[in-house]
């Protein structure tokens, strides 16, 4: 049994948990923006396939008190490295600083590469070298206070990282965000569900993926599966079961839709969809919002409509796109829950509704909320 730590957006640490408990997990604690939970590897390997809105999934290796250079280099030398990686393999070490001895993460970082070298150095006379780009072995420390705790980085590449989505739009939302918030919503995975204003299609990929129970780390390589200690035999039992999974889930596609204005974000979804597998089962049309007519009536909308921080638009134009929003809910939706992340309260009232639930939410570095609508007739 070992502790994992998984990172998510800062609102989600209750959609994380409930995820962690269906993958069997007995033990989780809420964080903020993550969650602790116990377990053996297998679970770990499980919890980067998996988990929809984690970041990132870590394993805790070390943990101890830290008052100066000399205890972090002792810490870091308790930790037998040559169980992950051998000396012809790569590592790399991503510091957290905050009220220690040092200053920045720079020295303290310094200190643990160089705990880690002379270990292997002492045992065989050389030393792996260091690679920032896909290390073998991703490692963290986290140093606050007189507290240190040594974490081995799982996933590598970050687990929102899904490979659907190469080239970013303007205004992207991180895929595991937008997972998180999918599964906020309650959605039943059978009823119709749309984006009217869908941008690169994060959130009917992600819905997609939700209602065929695919796992979203099916396809892209993972850290651990390079370390010395891996049980590969687990993994492939894990790999296999999620890949026969995603196999039967394949013809409970709901109906998904969505648009966008602009030219240059439907091409970015229409190559995102090819590259998730969904060709043919997500339709998208180009054209402002307020004309949108989707092609059956959706039981849930999902948007993320632009607010302005990152768009760089006049106050008058995006008035004048919520108030098109508005009038596609009016017009489209009666009957249907519409969620709208939003990071400007004062674009909402453009809506002519008014919110049943608001729940906060960090979208990058913005402070939102998730704000729940009930569509009714009018």
């Amino acid at each position: 049994m070992v502790t994992f730590y998984a990172a998510c957006t800062l609102g989600l640490e209750a959609v994380l948990a409930r995820e962690l408990h269906a993958l069997g997990c007995g033990e989780v604690r809420e964080r903020r923006g993550a969650c602790e939970f116990r377990g053996d590897l297998a679970l770990g390997y499980a919890a980067c396939l998996w988990l929809r809105s984690a970041i990132r999934v870590q394993q805790e290796l070390a943990r101890g008190t830290v008052r100066d250079k000399d205890d972090l280099y002792a810490l870091a030398d308790t930790v037998d490295w040559s169980r992950s990686i051998t000396v012809k393999q790569t590592l790399a070490i991503d510091g957290a600083v905050k009220d220690s001895f040092a200053n920045d993460t720079r020295y303290p970082v310094l200190v643990v590469k160089d705990a880690i070298c002379d270990q292997f150095r002492r045992r065989s006379g050389v030393r792996p070298d260091v690679a920032r780009d896909r290390p073998d072995l991703p490692i963290k420390l986290v140093l606050q206070g007189d507290q240190a705790i040594l974490y081995r980085e799982l996933g590598g590449a970050p687990l929102h990282k899904r490979g659907y989505r190469e080239i970013q739009h303007k205004s992207p939302l991180n895929e595991a965000t937008a997972a998180g918030l999918l599964l906020l919503t309650g959605w039943d995975r059978r009823s119709p569900l749309c984006d009217p204003m869908c941008g690169s299609a994060t959130f009917l990929i992600e819905a997609a993926w939700l209602a065929t129970d695919r796992a979203p780390g099916l396809g892209r390589s993972f850290a651990f599966e390079h370390w010395q200690d891996s049980d590969h035999n687990a993994w492939r039992r894990i790999y296999d079961e999620a890949e026969a999974r995603a196999t039967a889930g394949q013809d409970r596609l709901p109906e998904l839709f969505g648009n966008d204005r602009h030219p240059g974000a439907i091409a970015l979804a229409e190559q995102a969809i090819r590259a998730a597998g969904l060709s043919g089962h997500v339709a998208l049309t180009r054209g402002d919002v307020a004309d949108y007519v989707p092609p059956v009536p959706p039981a849930l909308v999902v948007t993320n409509p632009p607010y302005g921080e990152r768009l760089d638009a006049d106050d008058d134009v995006l008035a004048a796109s919520w108030r098109g929003l508005g009038r596609f809910l009016h017009g489209h939706c009666q009957g249907a829950v519409a969620y709208v992340l939003c990071g400007n309260p004062e674009l909402t009232r453009h809506l002519g509704l008014r919110a049943a639930q608001k729940h906060p939410v960090r979208n990058g570095p913005i402070e939102c909320r998730w704000l729940r609508y009930e569509v009714d007739a009018r």
